[in-house]
């Protein structure tokens, strides 16, 4: 048989999870030899047995590549040309979107209706806003390729997908609830004073900052991932019966920038009851769309939708972060309060 080596782009990749996802799809195709996934250069090479037009392996693995939301093309300069113009409406657009939310949410502080801890300290309802934008962008790229690892895996075998994917949420859920309260102890014990907790919010914002300019497209080549050997790890264990709990709980412990943010708030609360509730209350926020992509419906993720979302969410994650980074610098005295909220 004739051995033929094919390149093509892939949109829509976003960490080491989504490489080895596609990776997997395209090597389950009974004519694939060799499959490698570039995802700096967001190329797949695809090595094949017998006799295939570029066209009509484009088609064949188009099929299976765009069914789980990225897009694969002959072309990577001609579907970009278009892409920076496109992006930057967006960009002008989420803006004003982003700034209205944050207007509204200062809105809401100021009635007393909700207590979203503008003006000083991480509230659960601040968490819980902030763990629905971090599902649908950092913690979907880290946690969503495992969510992905297990779907897939369900595919191929006789089991519950209902059990197993309660099972992985339950673990996530018990986890950042009890460990978020483990450090919440652990900064009683260490005794959290207030220039050390303004310090702590600092550090914290500073990461929300960081990732509000991620989503909004300043450091867009700073793709956050998951290291390959550790998502093997994880897959090569998926099998065995209590793995989606394990997998759940170890969730807490992965490198998403958001979860690190509100594990420093947790310890700054100095309190096992609060940090429990703050680590929750993000866990929470983050269950709907994690929760969708367990059972295959994480297509808004990759809709046209989301790029106006992200940056949105982006600016006003920006917005939160400043006002915590200012009121945490009123607290310590280097600046006068400059708002009343």
């Amino acid at each position: 048989m004739n051995n033929n080596t094919f390149k093509f782009h892939v949109s829509g990749m976003h960490c080491a999870s989504c490489k080895i996802l596609i990776e997997d799809l395209v090597s389950d195709l009974k004519f694939v030899r060799k499959t490698e996934v570039d995802l700096k250069g967001e190329v797949v090479t695809v090595e094949v047995e017998g006799s295939y037009s570029e066209g009509d392996l484009l088609k064949l693995l188009g099929d299976e590549i765009n069914a789980n939301g990225y897009f694969l093309s002959l072309e990577k300069k001609a579907m970009e040309k278009g892409k920076g113009e496109s992006l930057n409406n967006v960009i002008w657009t989420a803006i004003p979107v982003g700034l209205l939310l944050l207007f509204l949410f200062f809105l809401l502080q100021k009635s007393g209706i909700l207590n979203l801890g503008i003006s000083g300290e991480m509230t659960p309802a601040t968490s819980l806003i902030i763990g629905i934008v971090a599902s649908l962008s950092s913690c979907l790229a880290v946690v969503g390729g495992l969510v992905l690892s297990l779907s897939a895996k369900i595919s191929q075998d006789d089991v519950s997908d209902t059990k197993t994917f309660l099972l992985f949420h339950a673990g996530r859920l018990v986890s950042f609830a009890v460990l978020g309260g483990v450090l919440g102890w652990i900064g009683s014990v260490v005794g959290i004073n207030v220039t050390f907790a303004a310090i702590l919010g600092i550090l914290a914002s500073l990461v929300m900052l960081f990732l509000g300019l991620n989503l909004v497209g300043v450091f867009a080549k700073n793709k956050i991932t998951l290291g390959s050997g550790l998502f093997d790890f994880f897959r090569r264990i998926e099998h065995r019966a209590l793995t989606p709990l394990i997998i759940g709980f170890a969730t807490f412990f992965l490198p998403c920038g958001f979860t690190q943010a509100m594990q420093v708030a947790a310890i700054s609360s100095g309190s096992f009851m609060m940090g429990g509730v703050i680590m929750l209350a993000f866990a929470l926020g983050t269950l709907p769309v994690l929760a969708l992509l367990s059972f295959g419906s994480a297509s808004f993720a990759h809709s046209k939708h989301a790029p106006l979302f992200f940056k949105s969410a982006g600016v006003v994650v920006i917005g939160f972060a400043i006002f915590a980074i200012l009121s945490a610098l009123a607290g310590l005295g280097f600046i006068p309060p400059i708002f009343n909220i």
